[in-house]
């Protein structure tokens, strides 16, 4: 359990391995990736950008996830009785995306580049 709560207290920072002036240049891009589908703002504005590319993967996992938890929870929403449980669980994970997307816009706008709680390890984009 120490670990679950170790990924919100203290993210992996990947900040080093980046270079300090594509961080400067695109921080407005690494901002733009968590508001849901503009992802594809900093993939085609700066697609040499190694800074925007990772908040872009981190946007479009955490966009992916968004999608897949309404789906799934707005099918098992309809079911009789237990549907009411599966609404407020639904809208629950919800304020936790939105929070995860707070958490990569601060982290973008401060130049950094540290992973998302639960999710930042995936990477769909190279």
């Amino acid at each position: 359990m120490a670990n679950f709560f170790d990924q919100f207290s203290n993210p992996v920072d990947h900040t080093a391995e980046f270079d300090p002036a594509d961080i400067q240049q695109n921080k407005v891009m690494g901002i733009l990736a968590y508001f849901s589908w503009l992802v594809l703002v900093p993939l085609l504005a700066a697609p040499n950008s190694r800074f925007a590319r990772f908040h872009a993967n981190q946007g479009i996992v955490l966009a992916i996830c968004e999608v897949g938890v309404g789906i799934v929870f707005g099918i098992l929403g309809i079911i009789p009785f237990i549907g009411l449980l599966f609404l407020i669980l639904m809208s629950l994970v919800q304020i936790c995306c939105l929070v995860m997307a707070i958490l990569g816009i601060v982290s973008a706008a401060n130049g950094q580049c540290k992973e998302l709680p639960l999710i930042g390890k995936i990477k769909l984009l190279k």
